[in-house]
């Protein structure tokens, strides 16, 4: 039977603002990709989604970002790899704190935003946020794009890469995504986003932008949880699959 992990970015709010559904969310998802306070989170965000996540039996990841809190990690940076690899093992043992206070573990890790598009070709940014992963804990699965640099070298240091495919974002013919300041970028159709879902996970393909379709095998699926009736969606996208008999597990 085909089965395929379904992951969100949870935790990105800070105070009192809060831009994710966490605790709903989290009924649907199998893991966890929770803002560890460069991008978007804070102390008391990080803790109550471990708490939530560990109560529902949902992976916690840690994913890692640029400081950039204004930008919510969106913007191009230059970070030394030092500097870089530093803060990515920071980030990642803050959110350990209160996985293991909840019972549970950071379980992998994912970098968000611009960072996330770096990574997919720059091998100096790439191999940073790998010394970051292995000065944390060097068993750590590494999740990005398939065929990306940041997967080639997390390979190559004996972390487990585990690829990943969007639902909700636009693929160039390359199979890379659309950036978000392109018309189109974000497929905002829930009938789309559903059936890119089951293409996705039964063929391991997509329409791209351009309308050809690209090979995208991926073990987990994103949903992104920051956009108009990000609860409903996901939750449909789940029925979906699994009516059409594909199982929806962790892959961790």
């Amino acid at each position: 039977m085909t089965s395929i992990d379904l992951n969100a970015d949870l935790g990105e709010g800070f105070g009192r603002w809060r831009l994710t559904d966490d605790e709903r969310l989290l009924s649907v998802v199998t893991s966890a990709n929770v803002a560890c306070g460069f991008h978007a989170g804070d102390a008391a965000t990080m803790r109550r989604v471990c708490e939530q996540a560990a109560a529902r039996g949902v992976r916690i990841g840690a994913q890692v970002s640029y400081r950039d809190l204004a930008g919510f990690g969106r913007r191009a940076m230059d970070v030394p790899p030092a500097e870089l690899a530093a803060e990515v093992a920071y980030q990642i043992g803050a959110l350990e704190v209160f996985a293991r206070a909840a019972g549970a573990r950071v379980a992998y890790v994912k970098p968000h935003g611009a960072l996330y598009n770096r990574v997919v070709h720059d091998e100096e940014q790439a191999g940073a946020v790998i010394d970051g992963v292995l000065l944390a804990d060097a068993s750590l699965p590494v999740l990005g794009m398939p065929g990306s640099r940041l997967l080639e070298l997390a390979d190559k240091a004996g972390l487990p890469p585990v690829t990943e495919a969007f639902a909700d974002r636009a693929y160039t013919e390359q199979g890379t995504l659309v950036p978000r300041g392109r018309d189109g970028a974000v497929v905002t159709d829930p009938e789309a986003v559903v059936a890119r879902s089951l293409g996705l996970a039964r063929a391991g393909e997509v329409t791209s932008h351009a309308g050809t379709r690209v090979e995208v095998r991926a073990r987990s699926l994103c949903l992104h949880g920051d956009t108009p009736g990000a609860v409903e969606l996901a939750r449909r996208v789940r029925d979906r699959l699994e009516e059409s008999g594909v199982r929806v597990e962790a892959f961790v």
